[in-house]
């Protein structure tokens, strides 16, 4: 929690990846730092519907900040899983073409790739790439193979971030919307839109989509960011369409393209779109997008049933005019460190971000004196649809809630739930990016009203007050709220 009586080294405004990475980075040191985020959680803006790819590197030159953390931020990954213990795998990336003027575009990709320094990559035949992806359609002339490439969940990543920062002294908080700021010579004087105030000598702005709205109250630059809109499908896990790979097809100038992408826990993506809007809360979206992603899907690979899809979703990608990255001091403000643009590759460069925004704030004077009593290695809560069965009899026998399976499509506990509750997560969409509860087939149909009731228990918040993701989002209204808890239960 914040304390108003501290002024803090430096407060982060966003709790996306990339807010979550600076705050995790700076926690190796000895500051007094805060995490604040206007949503009702963290990662509920532009990190939650990302497409959760690893990407390898060769899409962009190292002309552009955004390859050069990108390359940088991939290399992270693996000892921040260790430590860190969500979910990612480096399943490989491939690029399929399909004709012989495809693969003059790949080529070029394997020659970035090269000069990027991509360890392993490959330029591909038809064989080779068959070899490499079995479900990829015969007619596929050759392409390119990435290893270094994978997936990850990224709100699970995000969470961690901020988990292993708050071990360590970091301060959050949810529910803080930034509407005001004034700079009193030495410090910051940060308002929220209820009137409260913290103070602190350097604020960073990781604001996502509304960074130019934050970078405006601080008096910083002037800029639009302008939203990028990407519509992704979810099929079930039992598809036969899930590849072992994440597949690309050759880009356009104005797109990565449609992708078909094996999640980390084991359902398959397709998508996304790409278009401009204006609106920053449009996350509709459309049965006409829906059967031109399937269409484009089923160039690459077979077998994508429009029935085997359990939900759809879209992101928005904070994009300035450039399309890349701006991360750098203020010239117009002091102490204000903005970190803009970050649209993709943003959650593979994320980790790099976070170095990056610790060095400018060194370079700006904050003293960096590492701690001695740092924690790099956080607690893991263990997942039932992860543990040997021997493992499960030892968690049951020490707490029976792991007995108890609430979400019996994702196959998650009643002690998964609470653990999430009890490190702050009080929607039904924050239990659900924490645990999985409710992203299985039956997208929470059968287990909604269950972690309700567990929410209610946990918090004493009354039922008619949880919400699915916080603001007006309430989940029961009227009568139904002020019956016994098993009616309520029965009737979500």
């Amino acid at each position: 929690m914040l304390d108003p009586n501290i002024i803090y080294d430096v407060v982060i405004v966003g709790g996306g990846v990339s807010g979550a990475a600076a705050a995790y980075a700076l926690s190796r040191y000895d500051l007094k730092v805060a995490l604040v985020e206007k949503n009702a959680d963290f990662a509920f803006g532009v990190t939650k519907a990302n497409s959760g790819i690893i990407h390898a590197g060769f899409h962009h030159d190292l002309s552009s900040l955004k390859s050069r953390l990108e390359i940088q931020g991939n290399m992270m990954f693996d000892e921040l899983c260790l430590k860190l213990g969500f979910p990612f795998k480096r399943c490989g990336i491939v690029v399929a073409a399909f004709s012989e003027n495809e693969m003059t575009v790949v080529r070029k990709l394997y020659e970035r790739g090269i000069a990027n320094s991509v360890p392993g990559i490959e330029l591909c035949d038809r064989k080779r790439l068959l070899k490499l992806e079995a479900l990829l359609k015969p007619e596929v002339v050759g392409g390119l193979f990435a290893p270094n490439g994978g997936v990850i969940e990224p709100y699970a990543y995000a969470f961690a971030l901020i988990e292993a920062a708050e071990v360590n002294g970091l301060h959050i908080r949810r529910e803080f919307e930034v509407s005001g700021a004034w700079f009193d010579g030495g410090n910051w004087n940060v308002r929220t839109t209820d009137e409260r105030t913290i103070k602190a000598r350097f604020v960073v702005n990781a604001a996502g989509l509304y960074a130019d709205k934050v970078s405006e109250i601080f008096g910083g630059e002037e800029f639009t960011i302008s939203p990028r809109k990407g519509e992704e499908y979810l099929l079930d896990r039992n598809s036969p369409a899930r590849p072992e790979r994440v597949i690309f097809p050759v880009p356009t100038p104005d797109s990565k393209g449609t992708l078909v992408i094996p999640t980390v826990e084991g359902t398959t993506m397709i998508g996304p779109t790409a278009e401009m809007v204006e609106d920053k809360e449009d996350e509709s979206t459309s049965d006409d997008n829906l059967h031109r992603i399937i269409k484009l899907a089923d160039k690459m690979v077979p077998g994508i049933d429009i029935r085997s899809i359990i939900t759809s979703f879209s992101g928005l990608r904070p994009t300035l005019p450039g399309d890349d990255f701006f991360i750098a001091p203020s010239k117009s403000v002091p102490n204000f460190i903005q970190v803009a643009g970050i649209q993709s590759p943003g959650l593979t460069a994320s980790p790099a971000i976070g170095e990056y925004v610790k060095d400018i704030l060194k370079k700006q004077g904050l003293p960096m004196i590492e701690k001695n009593d740092y924690q790099a290695f956080i607690p893991k809560t263990e997942r039932v649809r992860r543990v040997s069965r021997e493992r499960l009899a030892e968690l049951i026998a020490e707490n029976p809630a792991y007995g108890n399976i609430v979400c019996r499509c994702e196959n998650i506990s009643e002690a998964e739930i609470v653990a999430a509750i009890r490190h702050g997560h009080t929607t039904l969409d924050g239990v659900k990016f924490y645990t999985r509860a409710g992203m299985g087939r039956c997208q929470g149909g059968f287990c909604s009203g269950k972690i309700i009731e567990i929410i209610h228990r946990e918090t004493g918040i009354p039922i008619n007050k949880i919400t699915k993701r916080g603001g007006g989002s309430r989940l029961l209204y009227g009568r139904l709220s002020e019956m016994k808890h098993e009616a309520a239960v029965m009737e979500v």
